[in-house]
């Protein structure tokens, strides 16, 4: 592998920073995409950037999980209102106090007795602003965390329902950046951009009133200032904007080759490419390096460049306040809380505009959200469809079945078979020719275009979808398991069964000899998809899952491709046990373990080219024979 250049490396991996794990699916199989891509993917970690699409519908919409709080956040405006009113009365009580302690006209003992009132008055004052502002905090973090969790409760709920065809054509990762990345910078916008707005306005409001009732005309000269603070923060925002999306930028690409590396280390040692990684990711690292030193420098640099700013207004204001006073025309106290009001009103005015990136980057994650929810779920059974009878007999037809993922691309054509009750019936063919998509179709994970499929004579549209996929048990090559016991990872297939109908399936499964040399047998704790386990090992607990669920059909995907030939035979045995008396269909890439099919459909571009035993295909010396004879390799 040749070095790549810095512009490459930002091409390949800027924004590939992913939130949770999400790795590509194989090429062609269950879970992959509708046309033979990867399902997984890398999410991106970084939030979204801009503003929403439709900001009214998603300011509507998100306000509908705020608003059935609403008691709670009557009591947020009422504590804002009051904590605000705490600081104006207790800065504007400063003004009889210094105008009183500077008249030297009372004695002493007079002042000393009325400072000691006015620092109780304060004391009272500040107090409850101290108590209003904990309240506050208070009810908007149970607001915020409340409504997120109803909007993740609901995302959740919508994803459940969302067919098969959204996950295999969307990437892992880029669905769970919706429950990671998206909603915590909507609970991040609620619970303190939101707050910080609205008690910058009240605040702004309220200094300006109190600056007002002090003296209209040093309000003036303040506010003429106002446009240049506007116009001076937004120029250095525009900038400062520019450079942290290029740090964030540089940041995913930095973690993305990170991810890549680490997940790749094997491969990178076999191919003796260390010295060519730590060369790529030091041009990488040093770019991400002075983007940071940009970002953060005039990230930085904001607060001094408008608090020097805000000097010259309050010098200006100070110094003709001072005039005003020498002319008799105000007083010392007067001018002292002035100034103060004067340099707090800037505060807000900065809080406000530094806050709109953060509400609009949240909106726009709020759009994301809602763009899954609003993604058409499943379709629902009809009003008349029935369950599968408890004594299904399994035999499955399928009539001059069409169907393809996209309407101009047909993936299979014209295909008929049936599957007696207790039969195996074997797919055989090219990557990409039809065997995974016959199988997916028998689960209605797709509807056909046209023909029929049927169970034991019934449409399998008239059945509930539930009931008819409770009677298809799968074993994929691509094997899940959740984190917790063995045990509870088996009675997945059957959540009722018993601790005893879950070690006879594991019988059949061939795998109850590995589980009791696990360090606490069937109560062994699995995490990280049984990374303690060996690919044999956990394809053996998947196929007990399978078995405890009794289905009278059985879909085997190329459940023994990615172990080696030993493992495969152990497989075997579990699977011959867990086929007795199911109708099963078999898609392999092993030829080997077709044999004993009682038929073998040999797929092509969507067709069916060939069927028939294993002895018949190879004394018609076809495409079958080719194949497993090994003149011609499958694709």
């Amino acid at each position: 592998m040749a070095k790549r250049t810095l512009e490459q490396l930002q091409k390949q991996y800027a924004g590939s920073a992913k939130a949770m794990p999400g790795g590509p699916g194989r090429p062609n199989g269950p879970g992959r995409g509708p046309m033979g891509g990867p399902r997984g993917g890398r999410g991106p970690g970084i939030r979204a950037k801009g503003k929403p699409k439709d900001m009214r519908r998603t300011v509507s919409r998100l306000f509908g999980y705020v608003r059935r709080f609403r008691l709670q956040l009557l009591l947020v405006c009422l504590c804002m209102i009051v904590n605000t009113v705490t600081s104006l009365v207790g800065g504007y009580v400063l003004r009889p106090v210094i105008t009183t302690i500077a008249d030297h006209s009372t004695s002493a003992a007079d002042r000393l007795s009325y400072l000691a009132m006015i620092l109780i008055v304060l004391g009272c004052v500040y107090a409850v602003g101290i108590a209003a502002n904990y309240l506050q905090q208070r009810l908007m973090l149970r607001v915020s965390q409340s409504a997120t969790e109803n909007l993740r409760r609901d995302l959740f709920n919508a994803i459940q329902k969302l067919p098969v065809r959204f996950f295999d054509s969307t990437p892992t990762g880029e669905t769970m950046s919706r429950f990671t990345n998206d909603i915590d910078s909507i609970d991040m916008m609620i619970n303190h951009s939101l707050t910080s707005m609205v008690s910058g306005v009240v605040t702004l409001c309220g200094t300006f009133c109190m600056m007002l009732y002090t003296n209209i005309w040093l309000t003036i000269i303040t506010v003429v200032f106002i446009p240049i603070f506007a116009k001076g923060g937004a120029a250095i925002a525009k900038l400062s904007t520019r450079y942290y999306s290029g740090q964030q930028a540089a940041l995913g690409a930095v973690n993305g080759y990170i991810e890549e590396s680490v997940e790749g280390q094997r491969v990178v040692k076999v191919f003796n490419h260390e010295q060519i990684c730590i060369e790529e990711f030091t041009a990488l690292n040093d770019d991400m390096r002075d983007k940071q030193f940009r970002a953060q420098f005039w990230g930085g640099v904001m607060g001094p460049i408008m608090g020097n700013t805000s000097q010259i207004s309050y010098a200006l204001t100070a110094g003709i306040g001072g005039l005003l006073c020498l002319a008799g025309r105000f007083d010392v106290g007067g001018l002292a809380v002035f100034v103060n009001y004067s340099r707090q009103f800037s505060m807000p005015i900065n809080m406000i505009s530094q806050q709109m990136a953060t509400i609009f980057s949240a909106l726009a994650c709020a759009e994301r959200v809602f763009s899954v929810m609003d993604q058409p779920a499943e379709e629902a059974d009809t009003a008349d469809a029935i369950p599968l009878p408890e004594d299904t007999k399994g035999r499955v037809e399928l009539s001059n079945v069409t169907f393809g993922y996209l309407p101009d691309k047909v993936i299979l054509h014209d295909i008929t078979l049936t599957a007696e009750p207790g039969q195996k019936i074997a797919f055989v063919g090219s990557t990409g020719a039809g065997k995974t998509t016959v199988t997916n179709l028998l689960n209605r994970f797709y509807d056909i275009q046209s023909g029929t499929i049927k169970i034991d004579g019934t449409d399998i549209r008239d059945y509930r979808r539930e009931s008819l996929r409770r009677s298809i048990s799968m074993v994929l090559q691509d094997t899940h398991l959740f984190t917790g016991t063995v045990m509870e990872n088996i009675r997945y297939g059957r959540l009722d069964a018993t601790d005893d109908e879950v070690i006879e399936a594991a019988k059949t499964a061939s795998a109850h000899s590995f589980i009791m040399r696990l360090s606490e047998g069937y109560h062994t704790m699995l995490q990280g998809d049984g990374a303690n386990l060996s690919q044999g090992q956990r394809q053996l607990l998947n196929i007990a899952r399978a078995a405890l669920s009794r289905a009278p059909i059985l879909v085997l995907d190329e459940a023994t491709s990615s172990v080696d030939t030993r493992t495969e035979r152990h497989i075997e045995h579990g699977m011959d046990r867990l086929m007795k008396n199911r109708t099963t269909f078999v898609i392999a890439h092993r030829l080997s373990t077709v044999r004993n099919a009682d038929a073998i459909m040999v797929l092509e571009q969507g067709h069916i080219i060939e069927r028939g035993s294993h002895e018949e295909l190879l004394a018609r010396k076809g495409r079958y024979y080719e194949l497993y004879t090994g003149i011609k390799e499958l694709d």
